[in-house]
């Protein structure tokens, strides 16, 4: 005999409260991962390593559970596309990790280094060069 299931208003306010608990609780985890990232980022300790992908998991979870955290970054995406594009790039559901920081190492070096000093680009020059002479 299946049994019949009651309606009652309690049931829905408990799963609202739940789900704002919840939502405080990873907004709490996700803003400290980020705190501790930008401390492992910032100062000069061996888990320098640890910095940027603690910064991009609290990033992710503070997008994926507040609303204005959000809109206000659509508004610093739109205003400063150039600088929000590797960490959008991270974001997404299959994010190409060593790419994006082979990109940002890229653009770093070009602003850092005068151009007899760059590795990186010359190293991929050559790369490049020698993968063309491979296929033709």
């Amino acid at each position: 005999m299946p049994s019949l299931r009651v309606y009652r208003a309690s049931d829905e306010f408990a799963r609202y409260l739940v789900g704002r608990v919840s939502r405080w609780l990873l907004l709490g985890l996700g803003g400290l991962l980020m705190l501790v990232g930008l401390l492992a980022e910032v100062v000069p300790l061996p888990t320098h390593i640890l910095g940027m992908p603690l910064l991009v998991i609290g990033l992710m979870i503070v997008l994926r559970n507040s609303f204005k955290a959000r809109r206000r970054f659509v508004q610093i995406q739109r205003s400063h596309p150039r600088m929000v594009s590797p960490v959008r790039r991270l974001l997404r559901r299959d994010p190409e990790v060593v790419l994006v920081f082979w990109q940002v190492y890229l653009r770093s070096e070009r602003v850092v280094l005068p151009k007899r000093f760059r590795f990186a680009m010359r190293t991929r020059h050559r790369l490049i060069g020698r993968r063309r002479l491979r296929t033709a």
